[in-house]
């Protein structure tokens, strides 16, 4: 990501987001780990997001929130994952330092034609906003999607609709070749 970083200079710099799982976010050298990656790598911390599982994020309020916070710290963002699936507690929510909420693909899925879906992201999208944090919709696979959450003010999204996951060097060409993001943005209206 570092080198990325380098050779596609742009603002805001490439991230690299990392799902944690409920395993290695369990684990006490985690952020020991952390502060070595970036020491190694050189990357800025800001450029670095942790993707955590609603369910694990919120789960037990002590052991999330310390290692969370201590990440915070560092200056790494936070983001819960799979958001709108588990059992979140909004009071826990507006104290929980994350920076992003990534809303589950089950709500985004068809949310064009969907009345329900729609209601359901847009009250997502509210909440986050009001809590200052920023919103990823998962699982975007149609240009009806793309368009409905541009209707919405929808910061940012992911999914097929852009790419399916690549390796290392697929990506790579993607940034080369200037294909990241120009497929949406020339299709999205």
């Amino acid at each position: 990501m570092r080198s990325w970083q380098t050779e596609f200079p742009s603002n805001p710099p490439l991230t690299l987001s990392v799902n944690v799982t409920a395993k290695e976010f369990a684990h006490p050298g985690l952020i020991s780990d952390i502060v070595q990656a970036l020491e190694q790598s050189g990357l800025e911390p800001s450029t670095l997001q942790l993707e955590i599982v609603e369910t694990v994020a919120m789960r037990d309020a002590e052991k999330p929130e310390g290692v969370l916070r201590q990440a915070k710290s560092l200056g790494v963002r936070l983001s819960i994952d799979d958001f709108g699936t588990g059992y979140s507690s909004l009071s826990r929510l507006r104290h929980f330092p994350a920076d992003t909420l990534k809303i589950d693909r089950t709500f985004i899925s068809r949310m064009d034609i969907d009345a329900d879906n729609r209601a359901v992201v847009c009250t997502i999208l509210a909440l986050a906003h009001n809590l200052g944090l920023t919103v990823v919709a998962e699982g975007t696979e149609t240009l009806g999607e793309v368009n409905a959450l541009l209707g919405i003010d929808c910061e940012y999204a992911q999914g097929y609709f852009f790419s399916r996951p690549v390796d290392g060097e697929t990506a790579l060409h993607l940034l080369r070749t200037g294909l990241c993001g120009e497929r949406a943005a020339a299709h999205a209206h």
